[in-house]
């Protein structure tokens, strides 16, 4: 079986996954050249079941990292500051630039 036989669905669910363990790690790691060893352990994780093309196989590695995810989820997430969520969301909103009583629609008189 080829690569090109996965399909986009499944490529996206490997990057998701990928991309949400190396986050979760950075929520427990601050310091990025402690979390990059830890990215690098979780790449090494990936690229040793890259060639694996079994179904009931993938199924099995991807139950089991998602479980190891959902065990070590962070309790508290980093959220930057500037994002839905952050602490400085929406602190200062920038003001409309439409007039705050439009003249010209409420008429005249």
């Amino acid at each position: 079986m080829s690569a090109t036989q996965f399909s986009a669905v499944h490529r996206s669910y490997v990057k998701s996954l990928y991309r949400r363990m190396l986050k979760n790690e950075l929520d427990w790691v601050v310091r990025r050249d402690i979390w990059r060893g830890r990215a690098q352990l979780i790449r090494a994780e990936f690229e040793r079941n890259r060639n694996i093309h079994e179904p009931r196989a993938l199924a099995q590695i991807f139950e089991k990292a998602e479980a190891q995810l959902a065990k070590r989820l962070h309790p508290d997430p980093y959220i930057p500051p500037t994002m839905p969520g952050g602490t400085k969301w929406e602190r200062n909103v920038q003001p409309t630039i439409a007039p705050i009583y439009d003249h010209l629609s409420a008429g005249h008189h």
